[in-house]
């Protein structure tokens, strides 16, 4: 008994457990997953332009009967029966793609036609499937065309218990015409939607000389043709090569266009005028894929943060067209300005990408990913078409051969009606005998006798022998056609053309929408010329906290003390009168610049904010200096080992908030003197903790960008206290002590003039004591 039991246990689940390398089992597990990802998920068939999930959508609404004559059925029965059926994956992912194939401003061609709410342009999603509905559209149908005429191959579904076709066989260039994007295992795909007529000139062209060079394609195709239209204003050259390599991008942007204006150029421009000088802009359309509401967002913050001050408003006013109004701030805005503004800040202008990866049907007759240019993906799918033309004529020859065996057995049941009746009449088993009697096949035999006994009319043989001649004659059309691959190639022209008229450019679903013209040259502007000019005081405490306020306020130190408050343990350390429209330069002691706009500065009631939220100053290091930056201006630098140079002010301006290392220093070593120098001065006076001065020629200082600097004045004991430049014929001046604010100047200085580099000797009588020019 005990044995019994031990046979019936089951097996041991770790008996089958292999061993094998970590490395090797991941990497050949994920290949497997990496070739499914692309081949069955993310990168679209170039014959038909579908991904799986695509293809099982139409597929599913095709056996559902949602053509575009029947009425529309709930979407949850078509997503429930794809899933179902044909694709085991998430309701959510195939209802997505099920609203992007009905959306008109995703798809320039739609494939779905939506009844409810499938989403719109400012970026709101679509109802749940169970409030919409969804049928085929017109488009769609010429897609699947030919599915019943033996085109395609029909694979099993996920399961086994149906089939669904390999590709759809119709004649609509999808890939081309809708585009496609995706992302997959280290590759991806992205291509834009074209204009279906144009696609259809190149192929023609390409069918009547394969060997078409790719100007001459370029010629009749002329770019992407989006779905929300607006411009692609690259230049010819670009687009072109683009298109002959597989790879490159795109400039799009809105479109302008004011239908209300009175003149013709100032619809074209946009612009609507109102009377007494003022106008308006008026966005029309915008570039693909980018939302309208997350447009206008970006616009708004732009007027909120004074980043574009020559705008006052924006206003949505669209309907079922956009319509996006821009108010200028002033009458006298270029609008040109604006424009490019506008194309600079926000999604009004984006780029699109161009990479034409593929699935391609190899001769092994695996599907490989592969990067095309347009005359190679045009040449592969004339190929595709002509053996699906192939098929579809092999398809009808087999079908004739059926029905010419059964017609031509009816004509001879005709000719020997009374014979057939008498063996019918008087036979157990009729077949047999007929069959020998009259040499006939099993169907045939078969055939005559379930014929109805109405079909023995005189009418009826005259109209099986009319059939069979038809059938006849296109037998022999339908040989030559497969025997012969110019009338292949014919016959493809013919039904091009056939298509192209419902695609053309006089129709409402087949003009184009996107113009291509390549850009005037942009015009250049500063986003500081945007910054409205106004007067600012700008105080910087001891301990760092930063503030603007309105207007120049007296600088004295009266002035500081009654205009501003500071917090307890804090006080003022420097003050300055600027525009909103000036860069100010602050210097760190560790000989780094920071530069900080003065229209972004807080504002003048309470304390500030502390400068070290905007720019990342050193905690340690403290701020020795803050000047307005001039433009073609210079500073002195120096250090307090008495090294230093000059150094221009644009070149002290930093792009970041790191600042820009501007002064190298010794370990021990600070930057202690930074002042501007004002362009008539010609001489530098420095002074040293030794009480000792020097002047020199302004000649003798270096102007560099970045270093240690020279010698300026030389030390036995301390550093360097103090520099200065001057006008050496209006002598040397510094500040009394005391509260008499009174400044003392001295002409006669020929005695510390001297070499850079020197001692020096003691001030003039009456120097400040703290060795400080003031």
């Amino acid at each position: 008994m005990a044995d019994d039991l031990t046979d019936m246990t089951e097996p041991d689940p770790f008996d089958r457990l292999i061993d094998a390398p970590f490395d090797a089992a991941l990497s050949e597990r994920y290949l497997v997953y990496a070739l499914s990802t692309i081949t069955a998920r993310s990168l679209p068939d170039l014959r038909d332009g579908l991904k799986p999930v695509h293809r099982r959508l139409l597929w599913a609404m095709r056996m559902l009967k949602l053509d575009p004559q029947s009425g529309f059925k709930k979407s949850a029965r078509v997503v429930g029966d794809v899933i179902g059926k044909y694709h085991p994956h998430g309701d959510a992912s195939v209802y997505d793609a099920m609203v992007r194939l009905a959306q008109d401003f995703a798809l320039r061609y739609p494939l779905v036609e939506g009844q409810g709410n499938f989403g719109n342009i400012d970026g709101d999603n679509a109802a749940a499937y169970r409030y919409t509905e969804a049928r085929l559209t017109r488009t769609a149908i010429q897609l699947m065309q030919g599915l019943d005429e033996g085109t395609v191959d029909f694979v099993p579904t996920y399961n086994g218990e149906e089939e669904e076709p390999e590709i759809f066989p119709g004649l609509f260039p999808n890939l081309l015409a809708n585009g496609a994007s995706g992302i997959a295992v280290g590759m991806a795909t992205s291509i834009p939607s074209h204009n279906a007529a144009e696609i259809i000139d190149a192929t023609l062209k390409l069918i009547d000389n394969p060997k078409t060079e790719h100007a001459e394609l370029m010629e009749v195709f002329h770019g992407p043709d989006f779905a929300t239209g607006g411009l692609v204003v690259d230049s010819p050259e670009i687009i072109s090569h683009a298109y002959a390599t597989g790879r490159g991008s795109f400039r799009m942007r809105g479109r302008f266009y004011a239908a209300e204006a009175d003149k013709q150029e100032d619809r074209d421009a946009g612009i609507e005028r109102l009377g007494g000088g003022q106008w308006q802009l008026v966005i029309s359309e915008i570039p693909y894929q980018v939302q309208k509401g997350k447009l206008i967002e970006q616009i708004a913050a732009l007027i909120g943060d004074r980043k574009l001050p020559i705008l006052e408003d924006v206003r949505d006013e669209s309907d079922e067209q956009i319509r996006i109004v821009l108010v200028p701030k002033s009458r006298n805005v270029d609008p040109e300005l604006l424009k490019e503004s506008l194309y600079k800040l926000t999604d009004l202008e984006s780029r699109f990408s161009l990479n034409m990866n593929v699935l391609d049907v190899q001769a092994g007759g695996g599907r490989t990913p592969v990067v095309m240019g347009l005359g190679e993906v045009l040449r592969h799918w004339i190929v595709a078409q002509i053996e699906i033309l192939v098929r579809r004529a092999r398809f009808r020859l087999d079908q004739i051969a059926k029905r010419l065996e059964l017609v031509e057995g009816y004509i001879i049941a005709f000719l020997n009606l009374d014979r057939v009746i008498e063996i019918i009449r008087n036979e157990d088993e009729p077949k047999p005998i007929m069959m020998a009697e009259f040499d006939l096949t099993d169907r045939q035999a078969e055939a005559i006798l379930n014929m109805r006994l109405r079909s023995l009319r005189k009418l009826e043989e005259m109209a099986l022998t009319k059939e069979r001649d038809e059938l006849l004659a296109e037998r022999d059309e339908l040989d030559k056609l497969v025997e012969s691959p110019a009338r292949q190639r014919t016959r493809l022209k013919r039904d091009l053309n056939a298509l192209r008229k419902e695609y053309a450019e006089d129709t409402e679903l087949g003009r184009r929408r996107t113009t291509i013209a390549e850009a005037e040259p942009t015009v250049e502007f500063s986003m500081d010329a945007m910054i409205e000019k106004e007067p600012v005081t700008v105080i910087l405490s001891q301990r760092g906290w930063v503030r603007g306020m309105k207007g120049h306020v007296d600088l004295g130190a009266d002035g500081i003390g009654g205009e501003f408050k500071f917090k307890e343990g804090d006080g003022p350390a420097f003050a300055v009168h600027a525009q909103t429209t000036d860069k100010l330069l602050l210097a760190s002691a560790d000989g780094r610049f920071y530069t900080l706009g003065c229209d972004k500065l807080p504002g003048g009631r309470g304390f500030g904010e502390p400068v070290r939220t905007t720019l990342d100053i050193d905690p340690n290091a403290q701020i020795v200096a803050m000047l307005v930056a001039k433009p073609k201006g210079q500073v002195l630098l120096a250090g307090s080992n008495g090294r230093g140079f000059a150094a221009g002010m644009d070149e002290l301006l930093a792009e970041t908030r790191k600042g820009r290392a501007v002064v190298n220093l010794k370990p021990g070593v600070t930057l202690k003197v930074v002042r501007e120098i004002p362009a008539d001065h010609d001489h530098v006076a420095v002074v040293g903790d030794n009480r000792k001065l020097v002047m020199f020629s302004l000649e003798e200082l270096p102007v560099m960008t970045r270093g240690q600097g020279v010698q300026l004045q030389r030390y036995r004991d301390g550093g360097l206290s103090d520099a200065t430049t001057l006008k050496l014929e209006e002598g040397l001046s510094w500040k009394m002590g005391g509260d008499s604010g009174r400044t003392r100047t001295e002409s006669d200085m020929w005695q510390w003039r001297v070499a850079r580099g020197a001692a020096g000797r003691l001030p003039p009588q009456g120097f400040p004591r703290d060795n400080r020019f003031g």
